[in-house]
């Protein structure tokens, strides 16, 4: 019975095996393509890159895109979110354009997926010539001396500072204002430190320095 047995699993073993493999070929040829692939749709982070440096984005894209992945079962079940990336190139952005293509090409997904649709496929932003100036700094004061005092001089340190920001954000005769100091019942000549406000929410400070020193001087009647 083992000798028959031996014997048939034996004779002919490369018709076998040509015929196995032709099976085989036949399965995965016949097998629908869905019970192999999925598609699965993430939500991910808009990055954005390269904006150069003496522009600034004035209107910004929305956070995120949602990307549609295609790929076999397997692989499939190992994507998460954190291995797709959606990158949106900024090295030629132009103050005169808003909308931004979002294609397939500029997702990146792991090697054997692909990146069937990406949805907005254009995003909107808007970004303007970045400029830097100098900027009164003006003082601002609540409150009164002692009586008794009077307050003979007021002045800020430093009396200007350098801000940058989007062209379109510098109006004339604007300024930088200081926290309100508050000088109420103050008898003696004090200095203090107050942060600097600045008149737009899209301007900034070029340098480090974030206070100023508001020295009071006060004297007696």
């Amino acid at each position: 019975m083992i000798r028959l047995l031996r014997n048939l699993l034996v004779r002919n073993w490369g018709l076998k095996l040509f015929s196995l493999a032709l099976a085989l070929v036949l399965w995965l040829t016949l097998i629908p393509e869905e019970k192999t692939f999925s598609e699965k749709t993430y939500v991910v982070p808009l990055q954005r890159r390269n904006l150069p440096a003496d522009f600034e984005l004035v209107t910004a894209p929305p956070s995120t895109v949602d990307v549609t992945v295609r790929a076999r079962n397997r692989l499939m079940s190992q994507i998460t979110e954190k291995d797709v990336q959606a990158v949106l190139n900024l090295s030629r952005a132009r103050p005169d354009q808003q909308d931004y293509p979002v294609n397939p090409e500029m997702i990146l997904v792991p090697a054997g997926a692909q990146v069937v649709r990406v949805f907005p496929n254009t995003v909107r932003l808007r970004v303007e010539r970045s400029l830097q100036s100098l900027m009164d700094v003006q003082i601002v004061t609540v409150g009164k001396v002692k009586d008794g005092f009077v307050l003979a001089k007021v002045e800020v340190l430093p009396p200007q500072v350098s801000v940058r920001g989007p062209e379109s954000r510098f109006k004339t005769k604007e300024k930088v204002r200081t926290s309100p100091v508050d000088l109420t019942d103050l008898e003696q000549s004090t200095a203090f430190e107050a942060d600097l406000i600045l008149p737009h929410p899209e301007l900034r400070l070029a340098e480090a320095r974030t206070r100023a020193t508001v020295v009071v001087t006060v004297d007696k009647k």
